[in-house]
């Protein structure tokens, strides 16, 4: 039986992977802030636990809660937009504090936690987005969620060379998926959008850690 741990689980993407993991007998264990959060994870019959990435105190104390576990797939879903910009439009520094302490600054806390909960062979992904792309980039709409997703691709990549040999480490593009954040417009359900994720998941190799890709497993420029 598979091990799973699936950071940010309160709903869309993450709630995704943890109903499709329960749904083929993995055994799940996954983070929500809110106690709302925590009984939607409990009522699919995964191990709910209560965690907030701005709260140092409840990430840095990740690793006690999940000692003795070694888990097959970790997948880091928590993140948040920020403000809709069009353009150059500077934000303000408590937004800038909210998207970058929650994208960027809750992997860094969140990663270094896991170094003891690896299964051999582990295969750990961060959801990042192809709008941190720099090689991809045509359009500076939403650039401080870009400017963050640009950050956790390196935050990934640095995880990739301190978990080489321990883990299989990539960042994934999960695609425009229908979601809250989303929104009802986007191109992709979210269940096909994590089915694809699973799959691309399962199928890694050594050769392919620190690598940035799409949902379908298609290789992105960073």
């Amino acid at each position: 039986m598979n091990k799973v741990l699936v950071i940010g689980a309160s709903r869309g993407i993450g709630f995704e992977f943890v109903r499709q993991h329960r749904e083929a007998g993995a055994a799940v264990t996954a983070t929500a802030r809110s106690e709302e959060g925590l009984a939607r994870i409990q009522s699919l019959g995964a191990t709910a636990l209560q965690l907030d990435l701005l709260n140092a105190a409840q990430a840095d104390g990740l690793a006690r809660l999940i000692q003795g576990e070694a888990f097959d797939f970790i997948v880091l879903n928590a993140g948040v937009y920020g403000p809709r910009s069009a353009g150059l439009q500077t934000p303000t520094a408590d937004e800038f504090d909210a998207v970058m302490h929650t994208n960027v600054l809750g992997a860094m806390r969140v990663l270094p936690q896991l170094a003891g909960a690896l299964a051999p062979g582990a295969r750990l992904a961060v959801i990042s987005s192809r709008l941190g792309s720099i090689g991809l980039r045509t359009s500076a709409s939403g650039w401080l969620y870009r400017a963050s997703k640009a950050a956790l691709n390196s935050v990934l990549k640095d995880a990739s060379l301190a978990f080489d040999g321990e883990a299989i480490c990539v960042a994934f593009h999960p695609g425009w998926v229908r979601t809250d954040m989303g929104g009802a417009g986007a191109d992709i359900d979210v269940s096909q959008s994590v089915a694809d994720m699973r799959r691309t998941l399962a199928g890694l190799g050594p050769k392919d850690n620190g690598s940035f890709l799409n949902h379908d497993g298609t290789a992105l420029d960073w």
